[in-house]
């Protein structure tokens, strides 16, 4: 009987797990949380209606839930990424809770807006 972790894959979904367990276990703990990061920034901004052809995408309730989760990875993994790569990410999560409080129509209070159980209020 031949070992499914040593015969050879086609690749695509039936890619073996072993190799895909390597794979992952290669990449740095500090790549993957600036992609998670990256990632959620992208999709905040899209439903702040920042994108092109914004307005169509336009989706606060769901913007809120992104710049939340953001400021949660943000502020626990800030120790662990270094201020190189935490700088940047308070910078954008700032930037993104400034435009949420500007899309708004009625603006939350200081201290209340997205993520800032987890930042402090943002002031511009």
């Amino acid at each position: 009987m031949s070992d499914p972790q040593t015969e050879p894959t086609t690749g695509g979904a039936g890619q073996d797990t072993a190799e895909l367990t390597r794979d992952i276990a290669e990449v740095p703990a500090v790549e993957v949380i600036t992609t998670v990061a990256v990632h959620l920034m992208s999709s905040a901004a899209v439903n702040l209606g920042l994108a092109e052809d914004g307005e169509r995408h336009k989706d606060l309730d769901e913007a809120r839930k992104l710049i939340t989760a953001l400021a949660g990875l943000v502020t626990a993994s800030a120790t662990e990424v270094g201020t190189y790569h935490a700088a940047p990410l308070r910078d954008g999560l700032k930037s993104l809770q400034l435009a949420f409080r500007e899309a708004s129509a009625v603006p939350d209070e200081p201290g209340q807006g997205p993520g800032e159980k987890f930042t402090g209020p943002v002031i511009g």
